[in-house]
């Protein structure tokens, strides 16, 4: 049923609550565990369009990404898990929607942050926003802070 899952991870030990689950997943269907992060590019005031400052700055977030996923899928792998990372820039819920349907993705696993009230009208639910955009089903893990 699966054999590619998606696991979003943006380097906060909130969205690493989803792990467990998919690796869980993936281990019951003895599927692939992709593990994406996505780096969005700096919003600075005033700043129309990426600067050399933004551009280094973009670049520097995007080695930092790589290895992230890169060493979270190394661990994975050594528990036999068949997982690998991969780092992306963009805007998260178009980045993560378009992949999964360009890499024939059949489950994404996801944490929600669990924003309320006027938190999430600021900053919005990725989550929410992939639920609804993506092709395949997603499986929204509730993380809360321990």
């Amino acid at each position: 049923m699966y054999k590619r899952i998606l696991c979003t991870l943006d380097g906060s030990p909130l969205a690493e609550k989803a792990l467990p689950h998919a690796t869980a997943v993936a281990r019951a269907f003895d599927a692939q565990l992709i593990l994406l992060r996505v780096v969005e590019p700096p919003r600075l005031p005033a700043a129309p369009e990426l600067g050399t400052f933004e551009m280094d700055l973009l670049a520097q977030l995007a080695e930092e990404a790589e290895e992230y996923v890169k060493t979270k899928a190394g661990e994975l792998r050594e528990q036999g898990v068949n997982a690998h990372g991969v780092a992306l820039d963009g805007h998260p819920v178009e980045v993560i929607a378009e992949y999964a349907k360009e890499h024939d993705i059949d489950l994404i696993v996801m944490a929600t942050h669990g924003r309320s009230g006027l938190s999430r009208l600021a900053f919005g639910s990725v989550a929410d926003r992939v639920l609804r955009l993506a092709h395949c089903p997603v499986l929204l893990i509730r993380a809360r802070e321990s």
